[in-house]
């Protein structure tokens, strides 16, 4: 890779395509830790084993959504502040590398959880922080997408880092699994690990932490830091807060599509993490796919959905990223409708995996046309505006999945819910305006 030919920086400067690979492996090693820690192994290891025998009538998982609720909270708080900390382009990288191995250390910490209630509550404070200092890690990551492409190519360079975490999470999962959780009996694994005192899973938990710091090493190491530029000052939260809303209120008087671009994107993206979070339920509950069968629908997904970020990119670098996004929404309401008018697992599996195809393009350009919007020199500010925009809005597939399934007293109609939420996003983004030129805020 060293040896392949640079590309420009927006700048002046170069971007090899070793770097924009090493900036993609972060991405690749992260995946694990919400795949991993967040979602499929630690979270129900916590609530199914730890937790077993928690006196009280509040249950395990009702505390592990309280953990994870709070998780996000300070997330939407911290995001934007974050965002001003990068503002400097020459303290993303040191940011980065705090954040990451914050990540690393308390993935690695989860070892220590045994099976055992009195675990459950350092458990959860593990586990929501690991969840918040992940997320936090992406307003840098997202900022140092500039420093590593250009106008021209950024819908590419975008999709290809997505796509490469994708097939992170899919292969981490395969690795866990195959390795640590399948089987029964009192051994686990193709290592043969105990599963007496939780010990498969916190073995497991030591991998993934030795899993990401050896991803993400190759960013903070070949990436540099930009030099030049206006020394960097120091900023405590107080002041980071009074020039975030400053630079909001700039960023409103200068281009007030900026502002409606972050209200429609938390919409969609929200409608696009409804689709992954439910459609397992669905598949299970309404479709007829088995539970060892909603695994392989998992991985598949990934698989096209990183595919799908693959060619997205290229076509965000041909017709631009507010059409990419429009069309990939387009697509996937039409899709949803269908999926809700089928019966039976082949129609899931086909209605179920082009959904999938369409949200890799989408989440890629989403990332690109923030940074194509940003001002140069802004991009922390924009991707922490961008994270907590996100946020803030998470709430609405949720609620929607459950008020049309309370309506309609049918579980099938929850994706009703989520079509109503991308289709809010996609009538969102109809009105914002992308720029008309790629280089405009890149000179």
């Amino acid at each position: 890779m060293s040896n392949s030919p640079p590309l420009a920086g927006p700048a002046g400067g170069v971007a090899s395509r070793s770097r924009v690979f090493a900036w993609a492996l972060w991405d690749f090693g992260a995946t694990a830790i919400n795949a991993i820690v967040v979602t499929f192994v630690f979270s129900v290891y916590l609530t199914n084993s730890v937790g077993d025998d928690l006196p009280g009538a509040t249950s395990p998982a009702s505390w592990l959504g309280r953990a994870l609720a709070l998780a996000g909270l300070v997330v939407a708080l911290m995001a934007p502040v974050t965002g001003i900390w990068v503002e400097a382009p020459a303290r993303r990288r040191r940011v980065l590398a705090m954040l990451t191995g914050l990540v690393v250390l308390l993935t690695a910490s989860m070892s220590l959880i045994r099976d055992d209630h009195r675990y459950l509550w350092p458990g959860l404070v593990l586990l929501a922080c690991t969840a918040a200092c992940s997320e936090l890690a992406t307003v840098p990551y997202n900022a140092m997408l500039r420093q590593l492409c250009t106008p021209q190519n950024s819908g590419r360079v975008s999709g290809f880092g997505l796509a490469l975490g994708y097939f992170g999470s899919v292969l981490s999962l395969l690795v866990v699994y195959l390795g640590f959780i399948s089987g029964d009996g009192d051994t686990r694994g193709l290592l043969g690990l105990p599963i007496a005192d939780g010990q498969n899973v916190r073995a497991a938990m030591l991998l993934i932490a030795a899993w990401f710091g050896l991803f993400a090493l190759p960013l903070l190491i070949t990436v540099p830091s930009p030099h030049g530029g206006a020394p960097t000052q120091r900023v405590g939260v107080v002041r980071a807060y009074r020039r975030l809303w400053a630079e909001l209120g700039a960023e409103w008087r200068r281009d007030r599509n900026f502002v409606y671009y972050l209200g429609a994107s938390a919409v969609f993206r929200d409608g696009l993490a409804g689709v992954f979070t439910f459609g397992a339920i669905l598949g299970v509950n309404v479709y007829g796919v088995s539970q060892a069968d909603v695994l392989l629908f998992g991985v598949a997904a990934s698989v096209v959905a990183a595919t799908g970020a693959v060619l997205g990119g290229h076509a965000d670098d041909w017709i631009g990223s507010k059409r990419v996004i429009v069309v990939s929404l387009t697509a996937m309401v039409a899709i949803g409708a269908t999926l809700i008018a089928v019966s039976g697992q082949t129609g899931f599996w086909i209605c179920g995996l082009m959904l999938c195809l369409f949200i890799g393009p989408t989440l890629s350009s989403a990332r690109t046309l923030m940074l194509q919007m940003a001002d140069r020199g802004k991009e922390g500010v924009a991707f922490g505006l961008y994270t907590m925009a996100g946020r803030a809005a998470t709430f609405l597939a949720p609620a929607l999945f459950a008020l049309f399934i309370d309506i309609f007293d049918s579980d099938r109609a929850g994706l009703g819910g989520l079509i109503v939420v991308l289709l809010l996003g996609l009538l969102a983004m109809l009105a914002v305006h992308a720029p008309h030129s790629r280089v405009g805020r890149w000179a």
